[in-house]
């Protein structure tokens, strides 16, 4: 890896306005699955790690993703609670530390929809939920269905209803347990995602249609949320074109039709995006160099965070199948952040390996970063 020197990664560094706060800079923790929360509530080595990558320099943490009140929310074992009053006395432990070590946190709410299987969560026999009776196509990328997997239940307006009312009701909980904003988990195809996404979204009511019409249920959380917390609380939206099951999906084909997707969420009360990418280099449409994250500053006029292998020379699909994955120049990340293409990063698995990842680069000791190993993966899991 070629060494950055500290002039060049300025710009990483300057501060940032967040609703009441303003972060220190321009790093942002990736939400990571870990589960390690036993009984799905958040214990004292959750709020250790979080409280170690505040001291580490990441001026923002986005938690793994944690669920709301509503059916089926779990996908996968011993993933923090975010309603009950263990699991917010837990995430208030969490918040505590983070601000002890002089950082700022939200959390991320989470509800996998379709791509459940029945066994999993508090519940294991909780029904499975999506927009459409639809198995979800993760599932059938796999040649059999694995064990649990079934066609989901099609939400009913009520169930709509009540969904979004448990949105409502984990961004207020997030703003009285002290953290610093809130982020809906809208990508990589759970159930926001699901009802973008045209394979698994077939319905013919206020919910289906073309790619703006399925924005609604989203619209409608977003909405509930931002009724339920001051206007300095900020929302911020993660969303992908990439698909569990098709990684090489474009939900929108072109810039127009992305807009056409973005406008309905920022007019419902989204401060700010958060563009999942594979990798964060890659331009996203033909005839221009700008990522998702570019693309979405320049239609909405809304900050955004770019994320995806951030100083890592592989993307995550090949660290889940098996490769390691060396360390990777940063250069290009600064140059994209110099012309203003978009506000924040996400860092993810360099911050697993190596907790003091930003104050590393902000000294120009790169070359001591430690590197990610297959080893950290149980740190995923």
């Amino acid at each position: 890896m070629s060494e950055t020197s500290a002039h060049n990664v300025d710009v990483l560094f300057q501060p940032f306005p967040f609703g009441k706060i303003t972060l220190p800079n321009r790093i942002v923790m990736a939400p990571m699955t870990r589960s390690k929360s036993p009984g799905n509530v958040p214990g004292e080595e959750v709020a250790a790690y979080y409280r170690r990558r505040a001291e580490g320099g990441v001026g923002l943490i986005v938690t793994e993703g944690t669920h709301p009140d509503f059916t089926g929310a779990h996908g996968y074992p011993d993933v923090p609670d975010f309603h009950g009053e263990q699991a917010l006395a837990g995430w208030r432990r969490v918040v505590d530390e983070v601000h002890d070590a002089g950082g700022f946190i939200i959390p991320q709410i989470w509800h996998v929809g379709s791509i459940r299987k029945k066994g999993l969560g508090p519940d294991p026999d909780e029904a499975i939920v999506g927009p459409s009776p639809i198995m979800h196509p993760f599932h059938l990328s796999q040649g059999e269905p694995p064990e649990g997997a079934e066609v989901p239940k099609a939400m009913s307006q009520e169930d709509i209803d009540r969904c979004v009312a448990a949105y409502g009701k984990a961004a207020r909980d997030a703003y009285e347990t002290g953290f610093d904003g809130v982020e809906i988990h809208g990508a990589h195809s759970y159930l926001i995602d699901q009802f973008f996404w045209a394979a698994t979204n077939h319905r013919f009511d206020k919910y289906g249609g073309n790619l703006a019409q399925r924005t609604r249920f989203a619209v409608e959380i977003i909405s509930t949320m931002r009724a339920a917390v001051p206007e300095d609380f900020p929302i911020v939206f993660r969303f992908s074109q990439w698909k569990s099951g098709d990684y090489n999906h474009k939900m929108a084909a072109s810039p127009e039709e992305l807009e056409s997707f973005l406008k309905p969420l920022s007019e419902a009360g989204v401060d700010i995006f958060h563009c999942s990418t594979r990798r964060f280099n890659d331009p996203e449409f033909e005839g221009s160099e700008l990522n998702l994250a570019g693309w979405t500053k320049k239609l909405i006029a809304k900050p955004s965070i770019t994320v995806g292998s951030v100083g890592l020379e592989n993307d995550f699909l090949r660290t889940f199948g098996g490769q390691e994955t060396g360390k990777a120049d940063i250069s290009a990340l600064i140059q994209r952040m110099g012309n203003g293409e978009f506000d924040l990063v996400a860092v993810g698995r360099a911050l697993l390996s190596d907790p003091a990842w930003a104050n590393k680069i902000k000294a120009g000791q790169e070359q001591e970063i430690v590197e990610f190993t297959r080893d950290y993966m149980q740190k995923l899991a």
